[in-house]
């Protein structure tokens, strides 16, 4: 029997490639509807100037320390290798991995053409967010559908909405923060300190953004009980925040710096997960390891750990892959497996709350509404 052939799409954010990729790169960040509310005339004055300043400002900092250009892409690409190494080892399938940013290349128009050109049978696209966001994954699917219609790619397709607490996802990083805690404990009792406090650090969003009903928070909150109940720590000291604030609006907190500066304050050591990446760039490897390890020093707090992403982490990679066969059977929308809407009913804008099935032509094709 043939093997049919399945392509695997990983949407993830993008970064720019060198240093002066950056304007450009925060150029189309800004200039996304999901992330800028306004109309387009305003929203294009709003990301030219946004992004002439703060390239000026990141191409000596943030991008500057890590050599002018972000590691996302490396880091996704591994990522797709080692998924579809696993995926080819099952052996039911014929499984190709692409990689599709969403801001900087390789991006949704010429992914959609590589897809095409493999010419599969069944399409899942598998986010590299876990937690759901309008200004994550609907910002990919929006920009996957658009040239999908312009190529004429019209293949049955399944994606993977979210995975806050998927199984594989949970347990991965549980032990990743354990072994860092263990460290940190030790380290706690040489300095008669208390014990430690993990910090699970995510990228805050502006606090309208959830009003209006984006699901992101309410994830990320399960996320980090389910990691913290998965540690199995008695008594652990843990605590939920939020990253990367920019612009005068009220963002959701507390801010990550907020509960540096209390830990500071309490003498605890900290542990900091960022469990809404999946993969190292400059938030985790600048922001957290660099600046708030500044903060930390600065605010007296008496030990400082980062944890890595899960990355390739073999547990990881193998949640993605049985995510994946699982959707390569099925059309949808769908958590990581189909067991309908997770999201709380507040929650109006829930991917499976937006999205509808179009059964016009013989694809399946997902818009948020």
């Amino acid at each position: 029997m043939t093997k049919k052939k399945i392509a695997v799409v990983l949407f993830n954010l993008g970064g720019p490639d060198k240093a002066e990729s950056i304007r450009p790169f925060l150029f189309n960040f800004f200039m996304d509807k999901n992330i800028i509310r306004v109309p387009a005339p305003l929203r294009l004055v709003i990301a030219t100037l946004i992004a002439n300043r703060r390239s000026r400002r990141e191409a000596g900092t943030s991008y500057g320390l890590m050599g002018g250009a972000s590691p996302l892409l490396t880091n996704t690409q591994a990522q797709a290798l080692a998924l579809g190494q696993m995926l080819l080892a099952k052996g039911d399938h014929d499984y190709q991995v692409f990689v599709c940013m969403r801001y900087w290349h390789p991006m949704a128009e010429d992914v959609v053409k590589e897809v095409a050109s493999w010419q599969p049978d069944r399409i899942v696209l598998l986010p590299l967010y876990p937690q759901y966001s309008t200004t994550t994954t609907r910002s990919s699917l929006q920009e996957w559908n658009r040239f999908c219609k312009r190529t004429g790619l019209d293949v049955p397709t399944s994606m993977v909405c979210c995975y806050p607490e998927n199984d594989s996802f949970i347990k991965a990083s549980a032990a990743l923060v354990k072994q860092a805690y263990e460290m940190a404990q030790i380290k706690s009792q040489e300095l008669n300190a208390p014990p430690p406090r993990v910090l699970f650090s995510a990228h805050g969003l502006p606090e309208d953004v959830i009003d209006a009903g984006d699901p992101y928070q309410w994830q990320c909150e399960q996320t980090a009980r389910a990691i913290a109940r998965e540690m199995d720590i008695e008594g652990l000291d843990w605590a939920i925040c939020y990253q990367s604030r920019v612009g005068p609006k009220k963002w959701i907190g507390p801010s990550t710096d907020e509960e540096i500066r209390r830990a500071g304050a309490d003498g605890v050591p900290l542990v900091v997960y960022p469990h809404a990446f999946v993969s190292e760039h400059v938030e985790t490897l600048v922001e957290i390891e660099m600046e708030y390890r500044h903060l930390a020093q600065e605010s007296g707090v008496p030990y400082f750990a980062r944890v890595p992403t899960v990355s390739t982490q073999g547990l990881f990679i193998e949640g993605l892959a049985r995510m994946v066969a699982t959707h390569a059977r099925q059309s949808g929308i769908y958590p990581d497996s189909k067991s309908g809407r997770i999201c709380p009913s507040s929650s109006k804008q829930c991917c499976m709350a937006e999205c509808r099935v179009s059964t016009g032509g013989s694809q399946n094709e997902y818009v948020a509404a």
